[in-house]
């Protein structure tokens, strides 16, 4: 059963940065697209950013947020700097794997991590 894991939540003071991971298992599974989502307390889950042969990004972390994936390792990256309280969130890794396009609607992918926690403090 292929599986999605995630690392790299933390806390942090507003204004510093984190870098997500996010890596399949079995190591060697590959998928054409991924994103990342995110969920706060009593909030819907939102696309923040998604790769294929292009990027996408949610307007409230472009200019912030680098999503990226190494091929070589098969693992997906979400660079994340001067963050916000409101960034505060469950971060979820999300793939699929055929797509013609990058998309940040969670009904558009079939594989879910299970989460890493950001917490951003003022």
């Amino acid at each position: 059963q292929v599986q999605l894991v995630e690392s790299g939540g933390g806390s942090v003071p507003a204004g510093g940065s984190l870098r997500l991971s996010c890596t399949p298992s079995p190591y060697t599974t590959s998928f054409d697209c991924m994103a990342w989502f995110r969920q706060a307390p009593g909030k819907e889950r939102e696309g923040v950013a998604a790769i294929s042969s292009i990027t996408d990004y949610a307007d409230s972390v472009k200019g912030r947020f680098t999503i990226s994936k190494d091929n070589a390792q098969n693992t997906l990256y979400l660079q994340m700097n001067s963050l916000k309280p409101e960034d505060t969130a469950m971060y979820y890794c999300a793939a699929r794997r055929a797509c013609w396009s990058t998309s940040l609607s969670r009904d558009y992918y079939n594989y879910w991590g299970q989460g890493t926690q950001v917490t951003v403090s003022y």
